[in-house]
């Protein structure tokens, strides 16, 4: 436990060195003595709601695993799907492509007494329930916002493409129970080459029942009535917008224009480009990425302090609230 904690630890380390060290060549690189008259005359109204916006991002996430646990029938308390949400993020900020969130969620929900087929069904539907909002809502706001840049164009083909393949490979499962032993006996030679054949023949007798596991349990999700899957959109639209709505808020804060539009849209980009594997909680690439597509339409001056608050609203603060929700966790023995 110790060794796993001084490893995040260093990995989150390393995450904000990058994003510091990004943002410092972003104000290097603009117009600085504007830059800091503009954060003198900071409106505190303007990013308390920042905050807040940030805050209820938290809010409905959590508030979509009660919904989505309720539907397979199993009780999450509000309160620890908002443990759940905050402790992951904090993985989520210190992995390439917030990979380490998802599984946080799984080991939570097991430890609530979900298996692993369910727990892992329900972190499923969420990462699903986002990439439908975020391929559908892209192309919407480029044509609403008329923000026209190719880059975001080829962000939006290629996430498309590796959905559909997602997709077809759930169909793949869905189709035939069987399927589900082909790709078991698939793990199963691959298992063989790194354990003995006795652990891998364990192993292949958990990975079947929680494969079938998972695929009733995605099942009995997708056979609820459509006012509740309807319902679990309009949660996944709350929280994406809540957090979309940040970089508005903090311009209204420094005396700009909000360009709530064009800013959703480059939101929407940068959240798609964060899911590349390269570096912490894509420190580094972000950054760049909202230089790149801000600065489109506004003045460079601004970009420096918009990206700094942003980054310490969005990013550090799921950093140092995360890893406290953690300690905690560890503490009471949720986390053996």
């Amino acid at each position: 436990m110790g060794s796993n904690r001084k490893s995040n630890l260093k990995t989150a380390l390393i995450g904000t060195i990058i994003s510091l060290l990004a943002i410092f060549i972003i104000f290097k690189f603009t117009e600085t003595q504007i830059t800091w008259k503009i954060i003198l005359k900071t409106n505190n109204f303007y990013i308390a709601l920042a905050l807040l916006l940030h805050l209820l991002f938290w809010i409905f996430w959590a508030l979509r695993i009660v919904i989505l646990s309720s539907f397979l029938n199993t009780k999450v308390e509000y309160k620890y799907a908002l443990e759940m949400t905050l402790a992951s993020n904090f993985l989520a900020a210190i992995t390439p492509s917030s990979a380490g969130g998802e599984p946080l969620r799984v080991k939570m929900l097991t430890d609530r007494g979900v298996s692993v087929g369910s727990a892992s069904a329900i972190v499923l539907a969420e990462r699903l329930l986002d990439a439908i909002f975020f391929i559908t809502a892209l192309p919407i706001f480029i044509v609403i916002s008329g923000f026209s840049t190719k880059f975001g164009i080829e962000v939006g083909i290629v996430f498309f493409v590796f959905l559909a393949l997602f997709i077809l490979f759930l169909y793949f499962i869905f189709k035939d129970p069987k399927n589900v032993d082909k790709i078991a006996d698939k793990l199963y030679k691959i298992l063989k080459r790194f354990m003995k054949e006795k652990r891998a023949d364990q192993a292949l007798i958990f990975i079947k029942d929680e494969l079938l596991a998972f695929r009733q349990a995605a099942i009995d999700l997708v056979k609820n009535p459509i006012q509740r899957l309807a319902i679990l959109f309009f949660a996944t639209v709350l929280i994406w917008f809540s957090d979309f709505l940040v970089p508005s808020a903090i311009l209204l804060a420094l005396n700009e224009d909000p360009v709530v539009l064009l800013s959703i849209t480059s939101q929407l980009i940068l959240i798609i480009v964060s899911l590349i594997p390269i570096t912490p909680g894509a420190s580094g690439i972000v950054e760049a990425g909202m230089v790149y597509l801000y600065s489109m339409f506004l003045p460079s001056h601004i970009l420096g302090v918009l990206i700094g608050i942003w980054r310490a609203i969005t990013y550090f603060s799921n950093l140092i609230v995360g890893f406290i929700v953690n300690v905690r966790l560890l503490k009471s023995k949720y986390l053996k």
